[in-house]
């Protein structure tokens, strides 16, 4: 099993072969990856168009936000999106599949493992975008079936107005203070919490027993970390994991919730772009990723209130860059095979 260590060389373990992939090869996450030879040449707005289908597990409200910014720029394509949560988008993905035309032509889904396991089944295409210069390249599979676009990190929350000593570690959510107060996301629907399920259960210190504990402490399971965040907010529960996006939000607006990055560290997943394998609309979908990985679309990443992945965008108001906390990591080939597996026993274990 793997134990938590400072993110610059924990990361490229973390997220990506050489990046968000298998081999994961250690390097500094601030090097950013050479532009690819020959760079691919920009789309003018003019020559995009069309229809252009959008798969994502981001919360509504900011694909919308993100769709309204792209077509100010490319104002002759039509973006129709389906949403919802990564193991359920995965999942539409499949049937399609089976059925034989995957009708997406763009992915942003949660995390990296999610995207090796359509890498494994030849199911995306190669696509180098010329912004990837300015991502660091420990985000970014080598072979350019997908790259990361922001950082988010699971973590503590809790409510303030219900607990008066703020917790430093994730044991909180098996110990007595947390007992039927507490709430976390269900990897059956959530990729972050499927990616947490399978690093937590193979890092020193937590494994199944750490989710057994908190079984005994009868967490709740909900379906995905919007729930989780509201439950917590509302002062339904007290103590939660949850990504720390939502959280920071949150807290803007007053509500009485505090985000903690615990001292054993914490899962990160960067929410990768991808282009689907002989997508309809090819160009567009291209289009898309440029505009996402753009200091335009990373500055709109950091505006809605996600830490940005680019280099030089820095993170928004109440959440730290990824060089200011420890990352939890566990190999990601691992993880990909592993995933059914996990979430299985999950089931098993929680009755979900």
């Amino acid at each position: 099993m793997k134990k938590t260590s400072l993110m610059t060389t924990s990361l490229a373990v973390l997220l990506l072969a050489g990046g968000c992939g298998t081999n994961n090869q250690p390097a500094a996450v601030q090097s950013a990856q050479p532009a690819p030879q020959p760079a691919p040449a920009k789309e003018t707005a003019a020559s995009v168009s069309g229809k252009l289908s959008f798969y994502t597990s981001q919360p509504e409200e900011d694909v919308t936000k993100l769709v309204a910014a792209f077509n100010k720029k490319y104002p002759d394509v039509k973006v129709d999106n389906f949403r919802s949560g990564t193991e359920e988008v995965t999942a539409k993905i499949q049937a399609e599949n089976q059925a034989g035309k995957v009708q997406a032509d763009v992915l942003l889904l949660a995390d990296a493992v999610t995207f090796e396991g359509l890498k494994k089944q030849n199911l995306l295409a190669s696509y180098k975008s010329p912004e990837l210069s300015k991502i660091p390249k420990d985000l970014v599979d080598p072979d350019g079936m997908y790259s990361g676009t922001k950082v988010m990190a699971t973590v503590l929350a809790i409510n303030t107005q219900k607990v008066k000593t703020p917790p430093t570690s994730w044991k909180a959510l098996a110990a007595a203070e947390s007992k039927d107060a507490a709430i976390m996301p269900s990897p059956l629907y959530s990729g972050a919490a499927a990616y947490n399920v399978g690093v937590l259960t193979r890092t020193d210190g937590f494994g199944w027993d750490y989710f057994k504990g908190m079984k005994t402490n009868n967490i709740s399971v909900v379906k995905g970390n919007g729930a989780v965040l509201n439950a917590v907010a509302s002062g339904e529960k007290s103590y939660s994991m949850v990504v720390d996006y939502l959280v920071a939000r949150e807290k803007a607006k007053g509500t009485p919730v505090e985000l903690i990055y615990p001292a054993e560290g914490v899962p990160v997943i960067t929410e990768p772009i991808g282009i689907m394998k002989n997508a309809a609309n090819e160009k567009a979908a291209k289009a898309f990723v440029d505009f996402v990985l753009s200091e335009d679309g990373q500055k709109l990443a950091s505006e809605i209130g996600y830490t940005p992945i680019r280099e030089g965008v820095p993170a928004p108001k109440g959440l730290k860059s990824i060089s200011e906390f420890k990352v939890i990591s566990s190999d990601i080939g691992k993880l990909t095979e592993a995933r059914e597996a996990d979430k299985k026993q999950f089931t098993q274990l929680f009755g979900q």
